[in-house]
């Protein structure tokens, strides 16, 4: 029999995204039940290569599964005073980093995967999470003037009363400052390192001939030209956009496209053995 070597790179962010989507919420409400998720992800990926079909459970695919890849960021573990609150948040105490770090430890506990880390770092104060609330709230410059004239004035300086209208618009402005809560406002973060992480082993396993065939998932057209030199190595580039649309020059730079789930909304859960992908339009996100 022969033995494939694939290699299966998940972009963690784009996969924890896409994940509630697609399986039911116990196997996704938790560390350990994502972890497991991106193992039978993959294991569906070797399965469907190798031929494994049917009422078959065993660690076989493993065999011919090289590494299985796991690309995120280490949590933002920095302190920044909240605006709103008026108080410190320590970013590497807070819910969502904690679920990272224990997902981090669940996945390291997986055969066959390997963690690679970016980092998170501070990219620009706080900003509103809302683009329509941003655009509201910044129709307070038109009433400047009143601020400079002083509350005592309600013509703005200009001697003219405000009209039915602009009180009214006033009032809606006073109410989105009156209702900016804590959850509406997030500090700008960017993740440095992933991307770049993703391209770098695509290239090494490729050049290096580690792997026959690379799966990588994730939705994000920015890895077409580490795609194109596994391509020309003769290297098999399967891509899982997970259900996603996905570009026309993603399409063109790659083999194939594969889901490891099922369509969504199809009640399948994550052991299920999913369809083709290649044989429909991927769903729109």
């Amino acid at each position: 029999m022969r033995i494939r070597r694939i290699a299966i790179l998940i972009d963690g962010g784009f996969f924890l995204k896409r994940l509630s989507k697609l399986v039911a919420p116990e196997h996704c409400d938790t560390a350990d039940s994502v972890a497991k998720s991106a193992s039978i992800l993959c294991r569906n990926h070797a399965r469907r290569l190798i031929g494994e079909r049917g009422e078959i459970r065993l660690s076989r695919w493993l065999d011919h599964a090289y590494r299985l890849f796991y690309y995120d960021a280490t949590p933002f573990d920095e302190v920044a005073h909240h605006p709103v609150l008026n108080q410190q948040i320590h970013f590497g105490k807070t819910p969502e980093a904690n679920f990272r770090n224990e997902l981090f430890r669940a996945l390291r506990r997986q055969r066959k995967f390997a963690l690679r880390l970016g980092k998170v770092a501070k990219e620009d104060g706080w900003r509103i999470r809302n683009a329509a609330l941003t655009k509201k709230l910044l129709g307070t410059r038109r009433w400047a003037h009143l601020l400079d004239q002083g509350a005592g004035s309600p013509g703005g300086g200009s001697g003219e009363p405000l009209s039915s209208s602009d009180i009214a618009e006033l009032k809606n402005l006073a109410e989105a400052w009156r209702g900016l809560g804590p959850d509406d406002l997030r500090l700008a973060l960017r993740q440095k390192g992933v991307d770049m992480r993703i391209g770098i082993d695509i290239t090494t396993l490729t050049l290096k001939k580690q792997v026959d065939t690379i799966i990588l998932v994730t939705g994000d057209s920015d890895f077409v030209p580490a795609a194109k030199v596994a391509r020309r190595e003769g290297v098999e580039f399967l891509l899982d956009p997970l259900w996603q649309q996905v570009n026309d020059d993603l399409h063109e730079h790659v083999d194939g496209i594969a889901s490891g789930f099922a369509r969504p909304g199809s009640g399948a859960s994550p052991s299920d053995e999913p369809e083709s992908q290649e044989e429909d339009d991927p769903q729109p996100s």
